[in-house]
């Protein structure tokens, strides 16, 4: 079984969460700090995931912001988790930084919901497939494709490892007839997504052409939910990407996901879509 536990994710989730309640708490991180007896500067990089807090620290900030014990007790939960691996090192220095953190809360999360406008998500790539989208990447180096082709083959042992990662998945129709590589590199590809589509912790979803303007005109995004820590929304940009962090606003992604999955064709109606084009 892979490990996938990685200490800057999990530093990062509880940094989030003690922001989060202080904006909530509508202190500043002045107030914070002098709180727990701390610079401001230190407080900023708790946020931020550069520093573990501390136990202490963490029961005295939530305590200045007003949460409850169980919050602590989670927090203090989840920080415990992490420990000196981290799974993606191999690939370290072939993955752009903003990746970095997005395949680490991949590794810890408990399920994830991915919406995908124009391709085949990551999560569910054959490797040939892979190779053909990293070769006219211009996000990806020549000389990186092969090693970036194998770390994505390396992140879906997510699905099937351990407590297997609960994914949910809405595609376009358009994605099923979008020729990367040739006939038999998709013919091998849709024969992957049947099978995919067949496991317990995988419910793959076809969004019709035919549904016109939907929740997901906006663009692809991924909404990550963990079991000890608040979702968090990933959207994807030419030159990097965003982590949503606000829970109203990963809110609003969670309602378009859950839009798009009664928009998208049932479970069976979408494994018969893919076999129709397998049949041609």
């Amino acid at each position: 079984m892979v490990d996938r536990q990685d200490p800057s994710a999990l530093r990062w989730l509880v940094g989030v969460e003690l922001r989060n309640f202080r904006v909530r708490a509508g202190e500043t991180s002045a107030a914070a700090a002098r709180a727990i007896g701390c610079s401001p500067g230190k407080i900023t990089h708790l946020e931020t995931g550069r520093y573990f807090p501390q136990p202490d620290e963490v029961a005295g900030l939530l305590k200045f912001y007003g949460a409850p014990d169980w919050e602590v007790e989670r927090l203090n939960s989840l920080a415990g988790r992490a420990d000196q691996k981290t799974w993606w090192a191999p690939w370290v220095d072939v993955l752009p930084d903003w990746l970095k953190t997005y395949v680490g809360l991949e590794g810890i999360a408990g399920s994830l919901f991915a919406y995908q406008a124009l391709i085949v998500p990551g999560l569910m790539q054959t490797e040939a497939y892979a190779a053909s989208l990293t070769m006219t990447s211009a996000r990806v180096r020549p000389d990186h494709n092969e090693r970036l082709v194998s770390f994505r083959m390396a992140r879906q042992r997510r699905l099937v490892d351990g407590a297997p990662l609960q994914l949910n998945a809405v595609i376009e129709e358009s994605v099923l007839d979008r020729p990367i590589g040739d006939r038999e590199v998709m013919r091998e590809q849709l024969q992957h997504l049947l099978d995919l589509s067949a496991q317990d912790n995988i419910d793959l979803r076809v969004l019709p052409t035919s549904v016109g303007p939907h929740a997901g005109l906006n663009g692809t995004f991924t909404v990550l939910n963990f079991s000890d820590a608040q979702s968090i929304g990933y959207v994807e940009i030419p030159d990097g990407a965003v982590y949503i962090q606000d829970q109203d606003q990963v809110a609003a992604y969670i309602h378009a996901a859950d839009r798009l999955l009664s928009s998208a064709l049932p479970e069976e109606a979408s494994a018969e879509a893919i076999r129709s084009r397998l049949a041609e």
